[in-house]
């Protein structure tokens, strides 16, 4: 099965563009302008990674990415977009994660890509914006929904979303998700993912105390084809239940939490029956430009039979740097972890987590890691960053690992 959405974008693109022309007598500006007048928009990045892990052998990546695009203005409500996007790797003596790793490497997730990073039309009525076609969808802190932004190559959804902001300091989220498109560039073993997928989000900021988000995200994931392991295992339901924010304690300090809870279990076509439950609470105090933190985050399990699922999250912000934990493990996953940030001299920004990581259903104790960043924003277009992060346990079935990276990015 094949997606149609980024054609249907292309095809309503040009239907809208006819039906805006004809309206034009209210508009700002002339439909030409809203076409020819847009934004160009440029994001290149340069990115070194080193990966030494245990039974394995070593792999060191210099890939480059440059995504060209370009959004129309707004006329009479229609606006567009289209990006195009290349991933070259120079130093490859890496597994991409796709095909067969015959060189024996650890796995770096950039895959040499050329493809149409993302292309949609929307139309805005009022405080209502529906958009159709490829995109990036990021849903709260992208624990649960997210575009993987750290790899090369962002995950992107062929999907119609439609956001409502009409009630004062509510906004409302649904999408319709008609395909997944992967890291992987839907090559090799790694494919696409298509979907019947429903994702549902409301949140509101009207509270003294915070902002309080529920949603339910009704996965379903059809294994149609070769290239599509786990897609079937990966579809769930899920509900859940959210609150974040800060509250002040002195004129200097601040007090921030976040409190989640999301039960999930199987759904669509998942041969495999199961529940398991999420929890997280944080716990962090804000200081000056100095924020430290301590959370714990379960990822439950059904006795060993399915742990918890995030499988269209932005894996790689949580549960450490390293990667350990794509996958949640069958027995779970719990992890109690220490967060600190601040701005050193010379406006660098650092960022570190220590983890403790266990099972639920298993050892209490599998691994820790460590994990720090450091950030350097030359202005608003450049920007350099060194990242490291180390993961060691005496458990079978982990392998030590550590990774650097050196990155520049720049954006216009």
């Amino acid at each position: 099965m094949k997606s149609h959405l980024p054609a249907i974008a292309l095809i309503a693109t040009l239907g809208a563009a006819t039906l805006a022309a004809q309206q034009a007598p209210e508009a700002p500006a002339s439909f030409t302008d809203a076409i020819t007048k847009g934004k160009v928009s440029v994001n290149a990045r340069v990115r070194y990674e080193h990966v030494d892990q245990q039974f394995t052998n070593d792999a060191e990546a210099l890939t480059v990415r440059l995504r060209l695009g370009y959004t129309t203005k707004a006329y009479n409500g229609f606006q567009a977009m289209i990006e195009g996007e290349a991933v070259t790797p120079l130093i490859n003596d890496y597994f991409d994660g796709t095909g067969t790793n015959s060189g024996g490497h650890a796995v770096i997730a950039d895959p040499e890509v050329y493809n149409v990073n993302q292309a949609w039309l929307s139309y805005t009525y009022g405080k209502t914006k529906g958009t159709l076609g490829r995109q990036k969808i990021i849903l709260d802190n992208a624990r649960f929904v997210g575009d993987v932004g750290w790899r090369q190559n962002d995950q992107t959804f062929d999907a119609l979303v439609v956001q409502d902001k009409t009630f004062e300091k509510t906004t409302l989220t649904y999408g319709y998700v008609d395909r997944v498109n992967r890291i992987f560039d839907n090559s090799g073993t790694q494919r696409d993912w298509h979907s019947d997928s429903h994702l549902l989000n409301a949140s509101y900021a009207g509270l003294p105390f915070g902002v309080l988000t529920g949603y339910a995200y009704l996965l379903d994931f059809d294994a149609h084809g070769a290239g599509q392991p786990g897609a079937l295992g990966a579809s769930s339901q899920t509900y859940g239940l959210s609150l974040a924010g800060t509250r002040p304690i002195t004129s200097d300090v601040k007090l921030a939490y976040r409190l989640e809870y999301a039960r999930q279990s199987d759904y669509g076509d998942n041969p495999v029956s199961y529940d398991a439950n999420y929890y997280l609470g944080e716990l962090g105090f804000i200081c000056k430009g100095s924020t430290f933190a301590a959370g714990y985050e379960v990822l439950g399990s059904d006795n060993g039979i399915a742990g918890f699922r995030t499988p269209i999250a932005t894996l790689h912000a949580h549960n450490g740097w390293a990667d350990v934990f794509l996958n949640t493990p069958a027995q779970g996953l719990t992890d109690t972890y220490l967060k600190y940030s601040t701005t050193l001299p010379g406006k660098v920004n650092l960022l570190a987590f220590y983890h403790f990581f266990g099972t639920e259903d298993g050892p209490s104790q599998i691994g820790q890691e460590f994990d720090v960043m450091a950030t350097y924003k030359v202005n608003k277009e450049l920007s350099f960053t060194a990242k490291y992060a180390k993961f060691w346990s005496d458990e079978a079935g982990f392998a030590d690992r550590t990774k650097i990276w050196l990155q520049a990015d720049y954006a216009f």
